[in-house]
């Protein structure tokens, strides 16, 4: 992936940001939600700052005004489109009773992270382990905004350990289905592992009992 600048060099910071005024903030908030509808069409492949200015109808000047470069912006615009795929799971969690059991949820909100719309976002795991030095926010970013989500479904008597234990086995399963689906394609396998997860919270739960 490029992440240079206009005339072939490294990005560069040197422009003044805006210092957080109300129109500055609505600007940039403006210029990354055109660069993050971008992102969600065309995925991360050949992104550049001068990709990400005809996207937003601006300069690189302009960009480099409000983000800190093109690796700041890309990793601001993933966030936001990972922010959106966790609405959607917070949906499909509220659906149906109070609280599903875990199971059930991981099977209800597995449409919702492996449809089309969220492919940028497993580029993005792949890139992170390409170059972890460079984008390294982009794997802790994502654990940060999935754990309170999965912590949140969670029967409310377990203890803040086991919580955690419980979220971070199904963070770090269902993110290697993802990558498994996106690389293999092997649906079978996948389906066999999936519902050897949903076997053991059934038994984390059934162990209250």
């Amino acid at each position: 992936m490029n992440t240079t600048a206009d005339d072939g060099s490294s990005e560069r910071t040197g422009y003044r940001r805006s210092a957080g005024s109300p129109r500055g903030e609505a600007r940039r908030q403006e210029l990354l939600d055109s660069v993050t509808e971008d992102l969600a069409v065309n995925g991360l492949v050949d992104f550049s700052l001068r990709r990400a200015a005809r996207a937003a109808g601006a300069t690189h000047k302009v960009l480099l005004y409000h983000f800190d470069g093109a690796d700041d912006l890309l990793v601001q615009a993933i966030v936001q489109l990972r922010e959106r795929r966790i609405a959607k799971a917070f949906a499909a969690a509220a659906e149906g009773p109070a609280r599903r059991p875990l199971g059930e949820w991981v099977r209800a909100v597995w449409p919702v992270l492996v449809g089309e719309e969220a492919r940028v976002l497993d580029q993005a795991i792949g890139l992170a382990m390409y170059d972890p030095g460079r984008y390294a926010a982009l794997g802790r970013e994502a654990s940060q905004q999935y754990l309170p989500l999965l912590l949140s479904i969670c029967p409310e008597h377990w203890s803040g350990g086991r919580k955690l234990e419980v979220a971070e086995m199904i963070l770090a399963v269902l993110r290697g289905f993802l990558v498994d689906s996106r690389t293999s394609g092997d649906a079978a396998g996948i389906a066999a592992g999936f519902a050897a997860l949903v076997r053991a919270l059934d038994r984390e739960e059934a162990a209250d009992e």
